[in-house]
């Protein structure tokens, strides 16, 4: 299964840095996620890597959902060190959408 994450840095609210949302796969049991930390988590990675590739670390928030009426925002922080992988972490509140009976 794949997904696509398009984004831009056209934001609804003036203190978020980017604005995205997330398509799934039918196959996956949802075709659009609510507000998707994992995706944005990689965004402060992407950001760091072809659209700021000389900055050590970025803090940001990535807002995601208008268009469904649940609106939501993950903070981002991503850091280049010196050596090894970028290290990226995710945060914000959570509610519980649906419940699935595997």
């Amino acid at each position: 299964m794949a997904s696509i994450h398009p984004f831009c840095l056209e934001t609804v609210d003036p203190t978020a840095f980017m604005y995205a949302r997330h398509f799934s796969s039918p196959y996956s049991g949802t075709i659009e996620d609510a507000v998707t930390g994992t995706a944005s988590g990689v965004m402060g990675a992407y950001y760091l890597t072809y659209m700021e590739p000389t900055l050590a670390q970025s803090s940001f928030f990535v807002e995601q959902w208008y268009e469904i009426g649940r609106e939501g925002r993950v903070k981002v922080h991503v850091k280049r060190p010196e050596k090894g992988p970028m290290e990226v972490n995710i945060s914000g509140t959570a509610a519980l959408v649906r419940r699935w009976n595997w």
